[in-house]
């Protein structure tokens, strides 16, 4: 194991790169020119003048370029694409991104992972979907995102389907619940749609609401672990339900109790359908719900900006509820490109979203752009064997369908154990183990020794230091250096003890060691 103190002496004391703070505003903020103001900013904006809250300026384009990478695809922006973008003096430069990266297979893949977290798609215990059911689950997802099915389907098909887990993979969602009795039922079908806790409400509008999943039956088959959800014809007589605003309804027997629910759900006047799905796509990009947290959703815990949430909601719903669109909606705001450094205190702008917030990358992502940086892949495993257990180690871990194929980096950086589908469930925040990991072990040393596409990149270079050092930067941190960058590398290469490429290593981990390279901002 390599314990380099000279990291963290001359080097690091030299860059600029670690901190975020309003004395090191270039290269986090430059000449970029605020986009006109949407409808949401100024929402936000007049949320922020009644707090007397200044918003930040705008993010210099190099952080914008990596931000939108990460958010929409989790990947990091490669270094001839980035030149190409801080080359472009367009003002739709930024828009075009956005665009093309909204069409692209990377976002599909990415919102699979979320929706997986919210889904518990998990083949093992607690869950046991099995991996045919994982798989099948996993595909429609991602399927379902790539086409830009609309939401209200979306949810429809996951809440009225029947059929095999193997062959209709929608009903997935029911065999994804810790238990098969209407409670449980009921209780994932509020998190996962209206963002709510049944357990929070009074005991006779939860019950009235579980009538809604009494119906559900399940059934097994010749096949193994496969199983058939229907509509339970057992019980006679007609369903009496409440829906969750207190009005009851009778559902005569042979009607699907489901069918009834999903149709109350996805009007457009329904209070809870569309503002759960807006309020955590803006949990996601802009770091906390405009309800928080995203998934509690009741009348004691009110918005931070009601008519931000309004408009949102009046527009997905406009929109047909166009998952593509609504991310889109955010993205090209002027409140989603504001510099990460803030304007005063930070803990209350970032409440009222006057920055974007500064906040570590996911476990699957971090790992994903250690991965892309060095070219050294990484290997992942199950518990329990499994038909899928083996993935290539180049595959991102972004695209690992099953909950249960995991790393040891995977498990120390919070992945979410996909149990309960509660957004709490991914820990998101730094712990001396991660910190020590990333700075002293073995397995981030073998990957920066090892980094072949790294050290092939430099050497293409080798005759022009400027260059290198550009390709570095651009590799790790998506940006060129400052100069005050360059001058710490140079005088620690003149004096490096090892040569160029010792120095050149210790570069590299004290780039990726660095707040910059770790967090979101």
């Amino acid at each position: 194991m390599k314990v380099s103190c000279r990291i963290f002496g001359r080097l690091v004391v030299g860059l600029g790169c670690a901190a975020l703070t309003a004395v090191s505003a270039p290269p986090f903020e430059g000449d970029a020119v605020a986009p006109p103001p949407t409808a949401l900013d100024r929402c936000v904006l007049e949320e922020l003048q009644k707090h007397g809250v200044a918003p930040a300026p705008p993010c210099s384009d190099a952080v914008f370029l990596r931000r939108v990478y990460l958010d929409t695809t989790g990947v990091l922006p490669e270094p001839k694409r980035i030149r190409a973008f801080l080359a472009d003096d367009s003002t739709e430069k930024r828009t075009k991104v956005i665009d093309e990266l909204l069409d692209s297979r990377e976002f599909a893949e990415y919102r699979t992972l979320k929706w997986c977290d919210i889904l518990r798609v998990k083949a093992e215990y607690p869950i046991n979907l099995w991996p045919n059911g994982v798989q099948a689950y996993e595909r429609w997802i991602r399927h379902a995102l790539r086409i830009n099915l609309p939401y209200d389907r979306f949810a429809r098909d996951l809440l009225t389907s029947s059929g095999s887990n193997f062959r209709t993979p929608a009903v997935n969602f029911y065999r994804a619940v810790q238990g098969e009795e209407p409670a449980a039922l009921a209780e994932a079908a509020a998190l996962t749609f209206m963002g709510t806790r049944v357990e929070n409400w009074p005991e006779a509008r939860r019950k009235g609401f579980e009538a809604f999943f009494s119906r559900v039956g399940f059934k097994g088959t010749a096949e193994w672990k496969e199983v058939i959800v229907h509509l339970d014809p057992a019980p006679a007589g007609p369903v009496h339900a409440v829906f969750p605003e207190g009005a009851t309804v009778t559902i005569p027997y042979g009607s699907d109790p489901r069918q009834v629910f999903a149709d109350w759900l996805i009007q457009p006047e329904n209070p809870w359908f569309a503002r759960n799905l807006v309020n955590r796509v803006w949990s996601r990009l802009m770091g906390r719900g405009i309800i928080h947290e995203p998934d509690d959703i009741r009348p004691d815990n009110p918005p931070t900006h009601p008519a931000l949430l309004a408009c949102l909601e009046n527009e997905f719903v406009e929109s047909g509820y166009d998952l593509r669109r609504l991310y889109r909606l955010i993205l090209v705001s002027r409140t989603y490109q504001q510099s990460s450094i803030p304007r005063g205190d930070a803990a209350e702008a970032e409440r009222l979203f006057a920055c974007y917030p500064v906040r570590r990358l996911e476990a699957e992502v971090l790992i994903d752009a250690l991965v892309q940086i060095t070219g050294a892949g990484e290997s992942y495993s199950s518990p329990i064997p499994e038909p899928f257990t083996f993935v290539p180690e180049t595959q991102r871990s972004v695209l690992l369908a099953d909950g249960s194929i995991t790393s040891p980096f995977l498990e120390m950086f919070g992945r979410p154990s996909r149990d309960t589908g509660r957004e709490h469930e991914r820990n998101n925040r730094p712990t001396a183990k991660q910190r020590l990991h990333m700075l002293n072990s073995t397995h981030i040393q073998k990957k920066i020794t090892q980094a072949r596409r790294l050290w092939v990149g430099l050497e293409s270079k080798r005759g022009s230091p400027v260059e290198a050092l550009n390709h570095l930067y651009l590799t790790i941190l998506s940006r060129r250096p400052t100069p005050r960058e360059r001058r710490a590398v140079a005088d620690y290469f003149v004096n490096a003890e090892g040569g160029r490429r010792a120095a050149a290593i210790d570069l590299v981990w004290a780039l990726i060691n660095s707040k910059e390279f770790q967090y979101r901002h």
